[in-house]
């Protein structure tokens, strides 16, 4: 006769958590947090375009209203597409580079693509004697990294503000390293890139495309930003290159004067 076999009782439930913990004489668990909000050197890859920091304001009010948290972000790459240099870039960013400047910390230049004009710059508010302009491209040392200097100043955290023209044709890999190192930068950082970029994928959260829009102004399309698509263009207006009254100590310094002098032989580009 075959043997009965025995019935199957059940594992014993184990008690809740809660319990165990006030059979152990622990304090009750509060609710559980998310592992991004324990330590700001925690995020997730998703969460690059959401910094807790304050934006810091554009100086235009209407950007403001469209740009994440009202302002430009904190601890990550706002990438900004031009067709060429000198559509108004400089002119746009200058508030937030200013602002640096006046908070006392260090604004950082990387390549820009032309000289500077210290007189256009301190017509915008820069304290141009603070500036510090860094050129990587002599690639002085053969097969040297020109991104690298660029990539330890947003590391550092020691920044207050950068601004940088990225080499064109940049892998997606080589833009993702620097907005990993962004975010360890407490405060702005723009770069700069080729209009074509917009056809290519970014690592950055926030991505714009600027166009002339007319003398001193400018038409901004945002690309990528958390949020609804921006359904038109924005037209801004910029402040002038030149003050009326450096534009007159500029011509009254031709000698002779020339007819018809564009503002391009003061100001390299704006």
């Amino acid at each position: 006769m075959d043997a009965v076999p025995a019935p199957v009782s059940a594992p014993p439930r184990r008690p809740p958590l809660p319990l165990l913990r006030a059979a152990a004489g622990m304090p009750a668990a509060g609710p559980r947090r998310a592992p991004e909000t324990l330590h700001p050197a925690l995020w997730l890859g998703h969460q690059l375009g959401r910094s807790a920091a304050r934006a810091v304001a554009s100086g235009f009010a209407a950007l403001d209203a469209e740009l994440p948290d009202g302002g430009w972000p904190r601890r990550v790459l706002s990438e900004l597409l031009l067709p060429h240099p000198g559509v108004g870039e400089i002119r746009l960013l200058a508030p937030p580079l200013v602002a640096a400047q006046r908070a006392g910390r260090l604004v950082m230049v990387f390549d820009p693509p032309a000289d500077l004009s210290a007189a256009a710059l301190a017509g915008l508010g820069f304290d141009v004697e603070q500036l510090l302009v860094v050129n990587t491209r002599a690639r002085v040392i053969p097969g040297s990294d020109s991104l690298w200097a660029l990539e330890q100043a947003l590391k550092s955290g020691h920044v207050g503000a950068v601004l940088a023209w990225l080499p064109p044709r940049l892998r997606t890999e080589r833009l993702r390293r620097l907005q990993l190192a962004a975010h360890n930068h407490d405060g702005v950082a723009f770069v700069l890139r080729e209009l074509a970029a917009a056809a290519r994928p970014t690592a950055s959260p926030l991505r714009l495309s600027l166009q002339a829009g007319g003398a001193d102004r400018l038409r901004l399309s945002l690309l990528k930003r958390r949020g609804p698509p921006l359904e038109a263009p924005l037209h801004l207006a910029l402040p002038p290159v030149l003050s009326e009254a450096a534009r007159r100590r500029a011509r009254s310094a031709l000698q002779p004067p020339v007819r018809g002098l564009r503002e391009a032989v003061f100001v390299n580009f704006a």
